[in-house]
């Protein structure tokens, strides 16, 4: 039984169908990017987001034929409030970049709460500032609010549906730390009312029928992209990782059905997430996140023009053999995990006159490389449970260099999906599960293969070695800009 899936990205949204054995037929895409009126904002138009939800849905239908349901997978956090009765958006859908609401986090920090700005809740609040200032409209249930499942749920049910899936719930800053539903002191101290929020659904299920898409297929997987992506790595098992290297990094390892210990930021940085629901059941995951990856390699190309291309520093880099003892720090908008700092900025150490081209695109490579060995290191740290080989996707995962040295870095073994996207699989899997694609998450599981598996080339001593200092690296770093470096959500 083939699905439909539709993924929403932070510049587009893809449109493909997903065959039992696992192949991804009959690709569409349409470009749909964010605004930046001011620095720190970032805005994009949900009508146009439902168009190209609707264009490459029935452009992959057409190609591929009739399928037995539809999975969703989407970038997280991103908020949208629009008429329930219209479903018209009353405002600019706010994307889960912007930094408008980090005064209010503050404040709300001197209250005891702790909510990131990246998060959907303070930036619900300020859309509601704006077009429902005394909440009467909310009130009255006239809004809703949703994430991009929520809206793609809806637009894909002609507005019958208003659902949101748990994993993508537990990224809003709205729920209680149990992932059992929406909290009501968050609720009461934000002045969001209830009737603007969607249903919690298991983001593997039956919610309803895409009635807007030829045939009517049901909607019977959501998830956001990350945990979406562990899925499609077949990481379903307690203890299993994968590596997203895109535009930023995100490292996400399952941990089971226990929650995990910390109910905020764990001891050594990770976040605790919903990884999925399924028949009520939550199984559970942390996540390690990196601040820069890929854009690093965009850095080298639109702004030092150094490369010609993203897949040009593959061979620049491969022109010399090691960095020279050059060392680059990918803190280009701060650290993440494990150390949290705002105020970390990018750093080359190590220049000497015999430091080239080369070596420059390479220590970049090697840098995010050494990011991407913190988020394991980290994620092993919070969860008390060892990776044995990371699975990746993304971007950066296309790049030989980069693996090699990830490889390297972490010393084990790097497993690279046969996607670039495996947001698209995960979706697909989730709702497969529904609908008797594949049984369970053993199924899941066996589906996963594996492109290449890229072996550590360097010795235990080596590597230990190459990590101290790139501790010392990175330390360096840190609080370039105090003010910043002060901050914490």
């Amino acid at each position: 039984m083939s699905i439909l899936v539709v993924d929403v990205g932070t510049s587009g949204v893809r449109g493909a169908v997903v065959r039992p054995d696992a192949s991804v037929e009959h690709i569409h895409h349409v470009a749909v990017l964010p605004d930046t009126p001011f620095p720190g904002l970032v805005e994009f138009d949900p009508a146009a987001m439902a168009d190209a939800v609707l264009d490459v849905a029935a452009r992959s239908l057409a190609d591929g034929g009739p399928v037995d349901a539809v999975g969703i997978a989407n970038q997280r956090a991103s908020t949208i409030l629009w008429d329930r009765a219209t479903g018209v958006p009353v405002g600019p859908g706010l994307g889960w970049q912007d930094l408008r609401t980090v005064g209010t986090c503050l404040e709300l920090q001197s209250q005891g709460i702790r909510v990131a700005p990246n998060a959907s809740a303070t930036k619900l609040a300020s859309l509601l500032d704006t077009a429902d200032p005394d909440r009467s409209r909310s009130e009255r249930g006239e809004l809703a609010f949703g994430t991009v499942d929520t809206w793609v749920a809806w637009t894909l049910s002609g507005g019958r549906l208003h659902v949101t899936d748990a994993s993508n719930a537990g990224v809003t800053g709205l729920i209680h730390g149990d992932g059992t539903g929406w909290s009501q002191d968050l609720l009461a101290a934000l002045r969001i009312p209830e009737p603007l929020l969607p249903t919690i659904v298991d983001s593997t299920g039956v919610v309803g029928m895409a009635d807007a898409l030829a045939g009517r297929p049901v909607i019977a997987g959501m998830a956001g992209d990350q945990q979406a992506s562990l899925i499609g790595q077949g990481c379903t098992q307690p203890g299993q990782a994968k590596a997203t290297f895109g535009t930023g990094g995100m490292l996400d390892q399952c941990t089971g059905t226990d929650r995990p210990r910390q109910i905020a930021r764990g001891p050594a940085g990770t976040i605790p997430i919903i990884a999925w629901r399924r028949q009520g059941r939550i199984t559970w995951g942390v996540e390690a996140i990196m601040l820069s990856a890929g854009t690093c390699v965009e850095w080298l190309r639109d702004d030092l023009a150094i490369i010609d291309s993203a897949a040009d520093s593959a061979q620049v880099a491969a022109r010399c053999g090691d960095t020279g003892d050059v060392w680059f720090v990918p803190a280009l908008l701060g650290l993440g995990t494990p150390v949290w700092d705002f105020g970390a900025r990018g750093t080359f150490l190590g220049l000497t006159r015999g430091s080239g081209r080369p070596e420059l695109v390479r220590a970049v490579l090697e840098g995010v490389a050494h990011r991407g060995a913190d988020l394991l290191e980290a994620a092993e740290a919070d969860s008390g449970m060892t990776v044995g080989n990371l699975r990746i996707d993304g971007g950066m995962s296309a790049n030989e260099v980069f693996t090699q040295a990830l490889a390297n870095a972490c010393g084990r073994p790097v497993e690279i999906a046969p996607f670039v996207e495996a947001t698209t699989l995960g979706a697909a899997f989730l709702a497969g599960m529904a609908v008797g694609t594949w049984a369970d998450e053993q199924d899941v599981a066996a589906a996963w293969a594996p492109r290449q598996v890229v072996e550590p080339t360097t010795t235990s001593g080596e590597r230990t070695t190459a990590r101290t200092r790139w501790l010392e690296a990175r330390k360096r770093s840190e609080g370039t800009i105090p003010e910043l470096s002060a901050l914490d959500f």
